[in-house]
Parts: C-alpha cells; sequence; structure tokens
C-alpha cells in the first residue's frame, strides 16, 4: 500500500536526491546525508540486536547533539519508540519517566551517568546491556561508537507504518506530573509537510537548532528541514550566549532559528560587540512557546531587519495549532495568528462547552491532522482533555471580528480575587512594559480578605535600582485597581523556574512565595 514516508524513509531518499548537501553540522563535525544515513542504519542494526523489538522504547538523556538526532532517526526506521527525557531533571524524576514508559533501554551522555547509577536497580526494564552512554568510556555502560561501528550498513528490514508510535514524550509539568504524550508518524510528517508550506522553507535553508531536542518544539522544527534535505546546525542546549549565537549565525550562514522570548530577549540586550554581527543571512523567525509582549516584537524586527517574523501557537499533544505571519505583526500586535495550514476550525468554548462570542474569553480547542493520540497509560486525562475530536491544552483564549486569535492565559494560572477573574498575562504586559525590566511572572497568593492577590515576581535589568513603590505606580493608571498588582518581589535570572524550552512556571513560584 502506498502511504506517505515516514522519517526514516525520506532519509533513505534524501540520501540519494542530496548526496552532496549537508544534512547535519554542530561545531566539530559535518555530515553529508549519505553518511547520515549510513550512520543511522549501523544505530538501526544495533539497537535491533539487543532484541528490542517494534513498539519497544528506547529512552535518550542527551544534551543537543548529532547522535540524538542520530537516535529520532534509528528509532523512526525500526518501528521503537523513543523517549527524549529532559537532562535538567533529577534522578527521582527521570527514574520516573524510564519506568512509567516501560523504557527498554538507554542512551545518555557521559556527563549524565551519574544521576542514571544510582536508579539502575529501580528501573527493571532495562537490561544491563543496555544502557548505552555517548562520549567518554564509563564502566556498566555500552561506548556508542562502538556500539555502532561494527553493526551493519544495509537498511534494517523493518515495517514501519504511519499509523505506529513514533515518539513518546513528556511534557513539561508546568501543572503537576509529566504526561506521556503518545505521538505517531503520521501526525508528524503532517507538521513537516505543512510547515514547509505555510512557513515557505526549502532545500536551500539552514536552520540552527538551539531548543533542547528533549522538546517537541525541536522535535518539530529541526526535523522539518531534514525532511525537506535541508541542512541543520546543531547548537547545545545547557545554556544560551547570545554572542555565541549571532557569531554562529554569521559564520554559518544561518536562515531561519526557532526562539523563546527569554532567548530575544538576551539577543536584544547583546553587547556591542554582538551587535556588530552581520545576520542578513536570516531569512526567517519564529518566537513560541510561550506569549510575546508587544515591545519585544518591535524590537525583535528592528534588530534583524527584514527578517520574516513568524508567531506560533500550539502544544506538545496539538502540534501547531495557529501562525501569526510577518505580514500581520505590526498589525496585529498582541495575536497569536490563523489556524496554521490543516487545522480545523479553532473552537472557543465556556464551561459548559458552548462557542463564546467574539471578543469573550474561553478555553482554546483544535483538531487536525497533528494531533497526538493519547496520554500514555492515562485514558482519564485523555478524555478529560477533549471534547469529541476537539482537544485543549488548558490555555485560555478569544477572537477578534477578523478571526484571528489571542492567548489570554493557561486556566491553571488564572488568578481570582474578590469574585474577579484575572489573567497574569495581562498584568504582564504592563509590567513587562517599563524600561527597567528584564522579564516578570504574575502570580496568585492567598489573601485573607479578597481568597487571592496579585503578585509580580520581576527579574530587573542588569544596573537597574528600581524599587517595588515604582512599578506599584507604574500600574497604578494601566489596569483596573482589582488586577494591579498589591505586591511585587525581585529575583535575578537564575532563580526564575522554568522549563526546558523556557515557559515560567507558575506553580512552583507559587509555592516558593506562599511558604
Amino acid at each position: 500500500m502506498a502511504h506517505w514516508l515516514n522519517f526514516g524513509q525520506i532519509l533513505k531518499v534524501n540520501a540519494k536526491k542530496f548526496p552532496r548537501t549537508v544534512a547535519l553540522k554542530d561545531a566539530g563535525r559535518s555530515f553529508t546525508y549519505p553518511e547520515v544515513n549510513s550512520r543511522v542504519n549501523r544505530l538501526s542494526n544495533a539497537l535491533l540486536s539487543l532484541g528490542l523489538a517494534k513498539g519497544e522504547k528506547v529512552a535518550v538523556l542527551m544534551e543537543n547533539s548529532i547522535e540524538i538526532i542520530e537516535l529520532y532517526l534509528a528509532t523512526a526506521k525500526t518501528g521503537l519508540v523513543i523517549v527524549p527525557i529532559n537532562f535538567r531533571l533529577v534522578s527521582h524524576e527521570i527514574e520516573y519517566i524510564l519506568n512509567n514508559s516501560d523504557a527498554r533501554a538507554l542512551v545518555v551522555h557521559d556527563e549524565f551517568t551519574d544521576q542514571i547509577d544510582p536508579i539502575k536497580t529501580s528501573c527493571p526494564h532495562i537490561l544491563p546491556d543496555n544502557y548505552i552512554v555517548v562520549g567518554q568510556d564509563v564502566e556498566g555502560y555500552r561506548n556508542y561508537d562502538d556500539f555502532i561501528s561494527g553493526s551493519s550498513e544495509k537498511e534494517p528490514e523493518c515495517e514501519v507504518m504511519p499509523e505506529d508510535v513514533w515518539i513518546l514524550i513528556y511534557t513539561s509539568g508546568t501543572t503537576g506530573k509529566p504526561k506521556g504524550v503518545v505521538r505517531t508518524h503520521e501526525s508528524h510528517i503532517a507538521f513537516y509537510l505543512i510547515n514547509a508550506v505555510d512557513f515557505g522553507f526549502n532545500e536551500h535553508d539552514i536552520c540552527m537548532n538551539v531548543m533542547p531536542l528533549c522538546h517537541i518544539n525541536s522535535t518539530f522544527f529541526t526535523f522539518t528541514f531534514t525532511y525537506i534535505g535541508a541542512s541543520v546546525y546543531i547548537h547545545p542546549a545547557r545554556s544560551f550566549r547570545p554572542e555565541e549565537i549571532l557569531e554562529i549565525v554569521e559564520k554559518e550562514k544561518i536562515t531561519f532559528i526557532s526562539l523563546i522570548p527569554t532567548h530575544y530577549n538576551l539577543i536584544l540586550n547583546v553587547s556591542e560587540q554582538g551587535r556588530k554581527r552581520d545576520v542578513s543571512s536570516i531569512r526567517k523567525l519564529l518566537c513560541s512557546s510561550a506569549p510575546v509582549r508587544r515591545n519585544m516584537k518591535k524590537a525583535i524586527m528592528e534588530f534583524f531587519p527584514g527578517v520574516e517574523l513568524y508567531e506560533g501557537y500550539g502544544s506538545t499533544e496539538a502540534g501547531i495549532v495557529t501562525v501569526l505571519k510577518p505580514e500581520d505583526q505590526m498589525r496585529k500586535l498582541g495575536s497569536i495568528g490563523f489556524e496554521s495550514l490543516g487545522t480545523d476550525f479553532v473552537k472557543i468554548l465556556d464551561e459548559n462547552g458552548r462557542q463564546v462570542p467574539v471578543g469573550e474569553v474561553g478555553e482554546i480547542y483544535s483538531r487536525g491532522p497533528m494531533l497526538f493520540r493519547e496520554y500514555y497509560k492515562l485514558p482519564e486525562k485523555t478524555a478529560a482533555s477533549f471534547k469529541g475530536e476537539w482537544f485543549s491544552a488548558g490555555d485560555m483564549g478569544k477572537s477578534d471580528e477578523e478571526g484571528y486569535y489571542y492567548i489570554v492565559d493557561r486556566k491553571d494560572n488564572m488568578i481570582i480575587t474578590g469574585g474577579e477573574h484575572v489573567y497574569p498575562s495581562e498584568v504582564e504586559e504592563i509590567i513587562g512594559g517599563h524600561p527597567d525590566v528584564f522579564d516578570v511572572a504574575v502570580i496568585a497568593l492567598p489573601d485573607p480578605k479578597w481568597g487571592e492577590k496579585v503578585v509580580g515576581i520581576v527579574i530587573p535589568k542588569e544596573d537597574s535600582s528600581i524599587k517595588e513603590d515604582e512599578l506599584l505606580s507604574w500600574c497604578r493608571d494601566k489596569m483596573a485597581a482589582y488586577k494591579r498588582p498589591k505586591q511585587i518581589f525581585f529575583i535575578n535570572q537564575e532563580e526564575m523556574p522554568r522549563t526546558a524550552t523556557g515557559k515560567i512556571l507558575h506553580r512552583i513560584l507559587r509555592e516558593k512565595f506562599s511558604s
């Protein structure tokens, strides 16, 4: 039966179609499509030699690297399921994911083996020979290079269909324990083809991967370029140094990067030396994973003159739901745009499942070919997140008269003070507009009179001496009295709890400042 080629299958085609194109590159290595296909075939056959069967799980605990991309490709070729784990997690959090996912093998960078050794005996699904290390030799682990070097370069003889599961990726846990999101090959194929059209990517592009490959954003956008035969430059995700990023853009002639507001904020505050870098190769930029304040969008477009700026809204479960395109960036500031190509109409529903009128806030639901299958082992949570075929990630939003959508906030972050509803993003927009504020989060803390009070957690800009009363005064005539913060706390960047993609963990802030 004819069907869309999955990622492992398209790699074989691209090895023939683009024999001289650099598929993957990092600071020290460069591989063409035929070279990548050869390495992935060796890895595929080596994984099968462990006795792993189609549908079984291979977990990876790694920073961004060529090897983690090879593991995505090898599991695609063999019908195995990859389980990417956030490298910032501690041992007991890793243990939960390994056991919850029923992982049968684990590939880990050498710097993370200290987190794995204490939990090996607590992960009975993984046999002793199925621990593999990338980098230096470590006792109790197979060396990755040795593991694949003696394996065959022949294409593995595995039947993998579009409806088969490829990725079991765990949510960042912004509202509780991580949930395993089950994603099929066809949901990713849909994303790659839809976004190549929606964003206008082609085989001449060079994507710079900055976001961690344990997160869906990088899984989506990095592999879009490899699927269409373009090039990917892989940058480690452990830290973000804007001067270094701009230097790589200049040297490698990068044409596209997907970043989050925190990254853009750091770039916009780069040194004078960094501002002298030639970034003219950048054709397109994406800003996603968190709301973007208006003043930041304007500054991004000034820093990268002539660039096409996109903003995407989506989730691990739904893929990209809406896209705000370059022509609407200034006209529709604050909007997340229209439905992405291939997404069915977005619905904004009240708590009774009724469509809300234009301009009123409700919960955002969508459906389309990029949608996930289910939460792993959580049928009740799967059912609770759907209304029929329509899925919600728990975000609140509204639409305008032209049909453009706007994120208001996550349902779980909403503040109820004196019976009035306050959405933190609205208050964050105002506080973040102060020239001395680098970043801000707004949370609810208990209040004996009003039930909850609005509180701002602020990271001031370097060398700023801003005080609490100045910010409270700044808010006074810019929003209704019940929305105004009653208190401001100042912290530094390291103290702001974030997910791997930079989303602020409001839940952690509430726990910290209410104790």
